[in-house]
């Protein structure tokens, strides 16, 4: 068999179907917000999305997203870590209930977890009673519910990378006299920073756009407990279609531009680390 022959089509062809896929799934979609949002004119445009309401569920949104981000880097660290590093007692079955999140309807995660974290509920009914807390119809609710589903984004991007570590470098760096502390943060961290990254990407983008899980636990109080994905379907609902564009674009620039920050700091941290 040539070079040229291959099993997969050639260039053109593969090129051809890759950019009608796309086109089909993502471009054509997505390009119908910017379409409908051509219709309106600046000040409907603005009105929507600086109305006192709408300010308040993008701040709930953002905040509540970037702390589940934030925690599941941490917490996805160290379940990452001991998945891969400790072998004990049901550690195929603990690293199957990771994926869950991704296999579990959103809806039903939803009515699972405020089950669980209402007042009358398995946890929720202690929390409340030895710490006056209430987690389900709260905003702590939402950020219990993105903690939920964005989890397994960030142990899946850790994992490979952590199996690819040798264990001789943590071996050499004790050897040399550098602590524990010392070794993570100079030995392992810049290696495992990128996929952090990426994790903690992954995990605040679908936290932005969750619905299903959220919509149970939160309450849906306007000014208190109502997301941004909320709004839009509440303005669908209503037939307002302006509203629910203006806020769907913020929506698709505030991803796109989160996004492309997260490359473009990968790909710096990839440059450096490679010279």
């Amino acid at each position: 068999m040539s070079d040229r022959e291959k099993i997969i089509p050639g260039f053109s062809l593969t090129l051809g179907f890759t950019i009608f896929y796309l086109s089909l799934l993502v471009f054509i979609p997505l390009s119908m917000v910017f379409l409908n949002l051509f219709k309106l004119d600046f000040e409907t445009f603005q009105r929507h999305v600086f109305a006192a309401r709408t300010l308040a569920a993008f701040k709930i949104t953002l905040l509540t997203s970037l702390y589940a981000a934030l925690a599941n880097s941490f917490f996805g660290f160290i379940v990452a870590w001991v998945l891969v590093r400790y072998n004990f007692p049901g550690r195929k079955i603990f690293d199957a209930l990771v994926d869950l999140p991704f296999a579990l309807p959103t809806a039903v995660a939803g009515i699972a977890l405020t089950a669980a974290y209402s007042q009358t509920g398995m946890v929720g009914r202690y929390i409340y009673d030895y710490f006056g807390i209430q987690v389900a119809y709260s905003q702590l609710g939402i950020f219990v519910a993105l903690l939920f589903i964005g989890l397994p984004f960030v142990v899946r991007s850790l994992q490979p990378v952590i199996e690819d570590i040798d264990t001789e470098i943590e071996e050499a760096s004790a050897t040399l006299g550098a602590s524990r502390l010392r070794t993570f943060l100079y030995v392992l961290l810049p290696g495992l920073l990128p996929a952090m990254l990426t994790g903690f990407c992954l995990a605040f983008a679908r936290a932005l756009g969750e619905y299903g899980s959220v919509v149970f636990i939160s309450g849906n109080m306007p000014m208190q407990t109502e997301i941004v994905p909320l709004l839009i379907m509440s303005k669908l609902e209503q037939f307002d279609y302006n509203g629910a564009v203006a806020l769907a674009f913020v929506m698709l620039m505030l991803s796109f531009l989160m996004l492309l920050s997260i490359n473009l700091l990968q790909g710096r941290l990839q440059r450096r680390k490679s010279q």
